[in-house]
């Protein structure tokens, strides 16, 4: 790990008391919580996250009332304007949170994010860190249409000095969003909108960390590797468990952070089976999948027993009507016709 990931790490901290059951909205709303009460310097701004409808999502219900209109901004219907405050607000000394309702909406403030906030740093010389979470939705499956739904971490990968994150499951979408919260980098915290009410999950109670930087395996195999993250690591184990049925010996890692990435976890898990499929949301051209099926040919390409496959949205803007939606997924059927094919060879 490089010693920005070891600082992170060092940093991350655990102080639970058990585990609840609960779905990803209430433990975002739990690390919200919890930052807010921690750190006075921590505040919230974004579109309609006041009450009484605590975002697009529900996501800070409740935390309006509680923490007040300073602690919790509601602000115009303003990209700019959010990202413009937040980076201000960090380089003083402030931890804002900022939420940019949809993804696809990120591109109104790309100025603001990758040519100010993501190169603070490193123009300074070290002096000037950026303290700055930015929480965004997306995703495919809600009838949200193609300006609503794209997932687009390549382009934020891309941008050197930004820390992205994409969690799986209600507890990893606690523990990160807190260790985004209290990095000194910005961070980008993407949220896939189908995770919001798709199941709970046991959550560690109290200030709970997930360092930045470290993969999961969600499940161990011999036979072949799938990478993936957010909502497709739940298709990605579905059809692990299906191919065991076969004698297929399906491991699936979680990446939970892109940038940076837990390569040696990725090389690690992918010399022991000598088979790797990438599985993503979104389109296959230039997407995160290349950059993992590039790293692996190259550290590895000796020892695979087959070329790195990638399961992908297609190439087109994100269908509308619910028929389209399903098939532009990559989902199951498509992850397991990807790994017979590799496992074959």
């Amino acid at each position: 790990m490089t010693d920005t990931q070891l600082k992170a790490q060092a940093k991350a901290k655990t102080s639970t008391t058990g585990t609840r059951t609960m779905g990803q909205v209430q433990a975002l709303n739990e690390a919200l919580d919890i930052a807010l009460a921690a750190d006075p310097s921590v505040f919230l701004l974004g579109e309609d996250i006041q009450e009484p409808n605590g975002g697009g999502f529900g996501v800070h219900k409740g935390l309006g009332n509680k923490y007040g209109t300073t602690r919790v901004r509601h602000t115009p219907i303003s990209e700019q304007a959010i990202m413009g405050a937040a980076v201000g607000a960090a380089i003083s000394g402030m931890r804002p949170v900022a939420e940019i309702m949809l993804m696809n909406f990120v591109h109104v403030c790309a100025d603001q994010l990758i040519n100010h906030a993501a190169k603070l740093r490193y123009m300074s010389g070290g002096r000037t860190p950026v303290p700055l979470a930015v929480r965004t939705a997306t995703g495919t499956g809600g009838g949200f249409g193609a300006q609503h739904s794209d997932m687009l971490e390549a382009q934020l990968v891309h941008a050197a000095g930004l820390k992205v994150v994409v969690p799986s499951n209600p507890a990893d979408a606690k523990g990160l969003l807190l260790s985004c919260i209290f990095d000194d980098d910005p961070c980008v915290f993407v949220e896939m909108s189908q995770l919001y009410f798709a199941g709970k999950g046991d959550v560690p109670e109290g200030d709970y960390r997930v360092p930045l930087g470290k993969a999961r395996i969600a499940r161990s195999g011999r036979d072949v590797t799938l990478l993936t993250y957010g909502r497709q690591v739940g298709d990605c184990l579905t059809v692990a468990e299906t191919l065991a049925a076969d004698g297929i010996d399906v491991e699936v890692v979680d990446l939970r952070t892109l940038n940076p990435l837990d390569t040696d976890a990725v090389l690690g898990s992918v010399a022991k089976t000598k088979r790797a499929v990438v599985v993503h949301e979104a389109v296959r051209r230039n997407g995160f999948g290349a950059e993992l099926a590039a790293t692996i040919q190259e550290e590895l390409f000796g020892e695979l027993a087959g070329p790195v496959l990638r399961v992908t949205a297609p190439d087109t803007p994100v269908p509308y009507a619910k028929s389209l939606e399903d098939a532009f997924l990559p989902g199951p059927v498509r992850i397991e016709a990807a790994v017979r094919r590799l496992t074959k060879s």
